[in-house]
């Protein structure tokens, strides 16, 4: 399972893109643990995958954080009001985007390397096939490693290096999911649908979905998570 002295927190949604990380945090030699989030997306249900990820990967310890950031709204995935556009090719940041979300991931997972003394943080986010969001870029991963250095006991008192590290940054979709199957990764327990029905089918049309599937296509390979 990896060195028992080299730790990683790896943010895990059940998603294609954090069940690859975790994969290659879990090929570099860390023993992990795994945090995931409860934070009123409509898509809940990909949360029981990843349960199903991080008992097949042997982590440490899986953490599931319950935030209820419906009390914003002002996301197609957090506001049942909003619809979540299907084939929109939508310009700019999509109504897709949760306020902020990314920085309050890694802030939780801040606190619990603090706690559990660990200085390497995985997160799947992606600039290349991603939606637009902002808190994907990579002068945001920056931008927080620096945060992390004068805002921790760790970095600012005992200076030991956080880092933050972002394997899929530059990759295509593609290129994620050829990573993943050259590691074993099983596609099929994951999910990366924005509106999930209740038996864990996808629908298909969203941009997450188109996404995925088009990596897929682009290796002549058909997607084995069941669609609606």
């Amino acid at each position: 399972m990896g060195d028992t002295d080299k730790e990683a927190i790896v943010l895990l949604s059940g998603g294609l893109d954090s069940a690859t990380v975790l994969a290659i945090a879990r090929e570099a030699g860390f023993a992990l643990h795994a945090l995931s989030f409860d934070y009123g997306q409509r898509h809940a249900t990909e949360l029981r995958f990843a349960r199903k990820l991080a008992d097949a990967a042997g982590v440490r310890s899986h953490r599931i954080l319950k935030m209820d950031l419906r009390v914003f709204g002002a996301s197609a995935l957090t506001d049942e009001r909003i619809a979540v556009p299907e084939r929109s090719g939508e310009a700019g940041v999509p109504v897709t985007y949760v306020p902020a979300r990314n920085t309050l991931f890694l802030s939780y997972a801040l606190a619990l390397a603090e706690v559990l003394g660990i200085q390497d943080i995985f997160i799947g986010v992606n600039s290349q096939d991603y939606s637009g969001y902002p808190d994907c870029r990579p002068e945001f991963i920056q931008r927080f490693q620096e945060l992390a250095q004068v805002a921790t006991v760790l970095g600012a008192e005992r200076g030991q290096r956080l880092t933050i590290h972002a394997p899929l940054q530059y990759l295509s979709k593609a290129e994620i999911i050829g990573r993943g199957l050259e590691l074993g990764v099983d596609y099929a327990q994951t999910r990366s649908c924005y509106q999930l029905d209740a038996e864990g089918r996808s629908c298909g049309r969203c941009d997450s979905c188109r996404l995925r599937l088009a990596g897929f296509a682009a290796l002549d390979r058909r997607d084995p998570a069941p669609y609606r």
